[in-house]
């Protein structure tokens, strides 16, 4: 039984609302630790983060030795970057042989990319481990590894496992094809599981996942909705399906969502930043200010997200003419460790939509001359000034581009665009046939608008053909 099949259980309903009717009286709480600790994850599982910490911290005090208590305390301190608590707890704990033990010496090194130590470790106490816990102990193995990305070291893993046919050998073998961008072979996996269990939320977000990786976002959208269906208030669904919506651009539905998964998530800064991120497409700007600060306020300082709540917010300022305040925002990307190069082209997009073009050339100029003309910063330089409207400049700086650089395939869809705004229609046609061939995810996003929303873009150009025809 999972841990989310368990706290539906009536068993740990009755734990849960015997703790909850004790807490509410004031009395004192005298539970087995480990049943706390269920009654902290089911929190944290919730949302509900400080009633989880409440709940931890009480299981230590009745049993200071508790294994559970012990590991949970340790994992808070990994998700904060708190390795020497993490190390502290681990030392608490005395049996050196337990499972909980080894995943956790382990575990604390690979969140610090320590791998090689990692790797040594466990392999050694594989090598311990008697034969009937053998699939289990790689299993568990795989999984630490995939929770943190190291795909590769996943797989060599699952290769020491026996293929029993088993749905939990068959779901770890689908999140690994995953993680390692396999992303047919992980939709078939995830989809002979659901023929055998349709009503697992766990496989359609996985199958979500994979579809969504193979920019199938239509599926990966419908996929999203069955987890939705099975659990209205489940985050990974309730993403999922928001993330879908934006890449198919349908903002207005994408941000309910993205406001749906910032409710059963209120400290996670990714929910706030897309949502600051569709009020921007939506032309909704002191909206996306304001929830894009509410992601600023809950990013910790090495969230992985902060640098682009930064751009978000310097675009966003920059869209209501305020070029200083956006500026500002720019420096704060660039402190960040924002590349150099890109932060000169957004300085110059900045101050050309605010009309103080000869800054804007002169950002735009630094840029290029850093890069040594560099084919992708002198496209982005282009791209912003078609961004701003310069319609006709953007087009005779891209044919001087492409008389350039020969047989160069970057930015034919936004060529294509320019094209078609100036209704040079066989030019944009040409562009348009290129663009789809050669980068048909960038040809979805700069000129899906102008299609069928579930429109593959191998059949654009034929579509297109048909249409100026008629």
């Amino acid at each position: 039984m999972s841990n989310e099949e368990y706290y539906k259980d009536e068993e740990f309903r009755e734990i849960l609302e015997e703790y909850e009717e004790t807490v509410k009286s004031g009395q004192p709480v005298f539970m087995d630790a480990d049943d706390l600790a269920d009654i902290a994850d089911y929190y944290q599982m919730e949302g509900h983060h400080d009633q989880a910490e409440v709940a931890i911290n009480r299981a230590l005090e009745l049993e200071p030795d508790s294994v559970v208590a012990l590991n949970y305390k340790a994992h808070d301190c990994i998700n904060l970057g708190d390795f020497t608590g993490a190390e502290d707890y681990l030392d608490q704990i005395i049996d050196r042989q337990l499972p909980e033990y080894i995943y956790l010496r382990a575990e604390i090194w690979i969140a610090q990319d320590m791998i090689e130590e990692a790797d040594k470790y466990l392999r050694q106490q594989f090598v311990e481990c008697p034969p009937d816990e053998c699939q289990d102990y790689v299993l568990d193995v795989v999984n630490l590894y995939g929770d943190y990305g190291y795909n590769d070291k996943a797989m060599e893993w699952m290769m020491r496992a026996k293929q029993d046919g088993s749905d939990d050998f068959k779901e770890l073998m689908g999140r690994t094809m995953l993680g390692l961008g396999q992303y047919e072979d992980s939709e078939r996996i995830f989809n002979e599981l659901l023929d055998r269990n349709p009503f697992q939320k766990r496989y359609w977000n996985a199958l979500a996942n994979a579809q969504f990786m193979k920019e199938d976002y239509g599926a990966s959208v419908t996929s999203s909705e069955y987890a939705i269906a099975i659990d209205p208030n489940d985050g990974e669904g309730l993403l999922a399906k928001a993330n879908g919506l934006f890449r198919l651009e349908n903002y207005e539905e994408a941000l309910k969502y993205y406001q749906r998964y910032s409710e059963r998530e209120p400290d996670d800064e990714f929910g706030y930043l897309h949502q600051g991120t569709c009020l921007i497409n939506l032309g909704r700007c002191e909206d996306a200010i304001a929830q894009l600060r509410k992601a600023e306020e809950k990013a910790l300082d090495d969230s992985p997200y902060l640098e682009e709540v930064y751009q978000e917010l310097c675009f966003a300022y920059s869209e209501l003419k305020m070029p200083e305040t956006a500026l500002y925002y720019v420096d704060k990307a660039e402190e960040m460790g924002c590349d150099h190069l890109d932060m000169l082209v957004i300085r110059g997009h900045i101050l050309l939509g605010n009309n103080r073009i000869k800054e804007a050339e002169q950002m735009f100029k630094q840029a290029i001359s850093e890069s040594n003309s560099s084919k992708q910063i002198v496209m982005r330089v282009i791209v912003s000034i078609y961004d701003n409207k310069y319609t006709e400049a953007a087009y005779t700086l891209f044919k001087h581009f492409y008389a350039y650089y020969d047989k160069a395939h970057e930015g034919h869809s936004y060529m294509a665009l320019c094209c078609f705004d100036l209704k040079h229609y066989d030019e944009f046609l040409t562009y348009l046939k290129s663009a789809c061939e050669h980068q048909p995810q960038e040809a979805r996003q700069v000129l899906g608008h102008l299609f069928p929303q579930s429109m593959k873009p191998e059949d654009y150009y034929h579509y297109m053909v048909k249409k100026l025809k008629n």
